[in-house]
Parts: structure tokens; sequence; C-alpha cells
């Protein structure tokens, strides 16, 4: 599956750590920036795929399971740190839950909202990567 966990640089002190994201430490350029919070209990987010965007998933606080799937394989991971981050290539299924109370999942994008992008059912999504291989 085309999914890889990648270590945020940090700076520790005591302090406070600060991480860090640089050109060097994702493999794209990052052209949009959000991040999902107040997420209610029990809700589930994400529930698509991308055709060309690729992503990385940070825990900025708190923790989330994400639900990854790529036609063959299910795999879940679960986010509960903010040194890590989860590299989502495109073509990959992704559902976002069980959200602890006040998480928050910083996204970085490779590339700007293009709803003709996305991929929002799971049937036409199976389609598509069968299409693909």
């Amino acid at each position: 599956m085309k999914i890889k966990l990648i270590d945020i640089p940090k700076i520790t002190n005591t302090k406070g750590n600060i991480g860090v994201i640089e050109n060097d430490t994702i493999p794209f350029d990052v052209k949009r920036v959000y991040y999902l919070f107040d997420v209610p209990s029990g809700a589930k987010r994400g529930g698509h795929a991308h055709k060309k965007l690729k992503q990385i998933l940070i825990a900025i606080s708190g923790s989330f399971d994400v639900v990854l799937k790529d036609g063959k394989k299910k795999e879940v991971v679960t986010l509960n740190r903010p040194d890590k981050g989860l590299l989502i290539e495109n073509n990959i299924w992704r559902e976002l839950e069980n959200f602890s109370s006040g998480a928050v999942c910083l996204v970085l994008a490779s590339e700007v909202y293009d709803e003709e992008d996305y991929i929002r059912s799971f049937k036409e999504y199976k389609t598509f990567v069968s299409n693909e291989l």
C-alpha cells in the first residue's frame, strides 16, 4: 500500500518541543494546509480517495485512526504523536475515525482543492483502481 510513516524533525527544549517541517522533510511541495478539529464523538471524516493529490496527516493534538484501503488490502494506522506524519499517496481510500477529545489533524496537501480530483464513492473507487492496474 502506498503509505508511509515519516518522522517530523523536532527541536527538544525543556520549555516545550518544536516540530519543524521544511522542504526536505516531505516528498512534495505543499500547496494547501488545513486542519480538522472539534470532531464530534463517533464522527468519521474522509471517506474518499484522490486521483493525484498526496497528503501528510499529523495528529497535532490527541489521537485518531486512519483506515486505508487500496482496493485489495485494508490497514488501520493510529496517529497520536505530533512528530509522526502519515504520507498517503494518491489512489488510496481513507477514512478518519475514533477521534479523541480535543484531537487536531493537520493535513499537508500536494495540490490545491479540486473537486474533480476526489473519488467520493467506494464503489467508484474500486472501479477506478481496477482500471489503473
